[in-house]
């Protein structure tokens, strides 16, 4: 079984992660054209790396990710470098995590770039733990998506229906080229959602150290118990399981 258990966390940890990340990396920036239907890629702005930084700040602070522990000079060159590559993809895909909810240019860009890094900037000095900050990010990035995919893209859409006419006339006397956003068709949004879904389950499997510490004498004793022979460990375990824990007597 511990077998089994460093296997599994082998495979998350270089194969599962980095793939999520890379996916969430690829998918963040993909739109689909209203008119043609095609896809278009729109690369990060430069503001969703800011926004990047300030969350993987608030990841260190928070625990839920302990650099020193990913990049170590105890650990093999080849795993640094598979660790490095790792937080690196966690990176963009925090930058194109952003990007799907962020709207592309107007007014609206301004006002929910001006939203996030308020947030951001707020936490760094608030106390948040790792299961707290998680929930804090799947309220900031729903209400982000709730927004932009279905209140704004229902007002820029074609039948943008009462909701078009509603907001037309609260925003009448502003400039529309302030807040004209392009139009998409209504697949941006499932992939977006699909965006979202995917990151934030990467930052569930995401583990504040990529192992659990082990201490020298646990892993001599572990890597005995892997060169004995089957019936060898069986023994082994029969002999713990009828092993008695014997308690000092309290002097009266």
């Amino acid at each position: 079984m511990t077998d089994h258990i460093s296997r599994n966390r082998i495979l998350v940890r270089f194969i599962v992660l980095p793939t999520i990340f890379l996916t969430v990396t690829l998918l963040g920036g993909l739109r689909v054209d209203a008119a043609t239907h095609g896809f278009d890629f729109l690369a990060p702005p430069l503001v969703t790396l800011i926004f990047a930084v300030l969350l993987l700040s608030l990841f260190v602070r928070a625990g839920a990710l302990d650099l020193r522990s990913w990049l170590s000079s105890d650990q093999p060159a080849l795993t640094n470098v598979s660790h490095f590559l790792t937080l690196l993809a966690l990176f963009f895909a925090t930058a194109q995590a952003f990007n799907s909810v962020l709207p592309e240019s107007g007014l609206f860009h301004w006002l929910f770039a001006f939203f996030f890094l308020w947030t951001l900037w707020n936490n760094q000095f608030a106390e948040f733990s790792s299961r707290r900050l998680l929930r804090s990010l799947v309220v900031l990035f729903g209400t982000a998506f709730v927004l932009k995919h279905l209140l704004l893209a229902g007002f820029y859409g074609a039948q943008g229906g009462w909701w078009k006419k509603v907001a037309g006339l609260v925003l009448e006397g502003v400039s529309l080229g302030t807040i004209d956003l392009p139009a998409f068709a209504p697949a941006t949004g499932y992939i977006s959602f699909f965006t979202l879904a995917l990151y934030v389950g990467g930052l569930v499997l995401l583990t504040p150290t990529p192992h659990k510490p082990v201490s020298v004498q646990t892993q001599q004793m572990l890597d005995a118990y892997r060169g004995l022979s089957p019936a060898e460990r069986l023994d082994v375990g029969e002999a713990i399981s009828d092993a008695k824990i014997v308690t000092p007597a309290k002097d009266s």
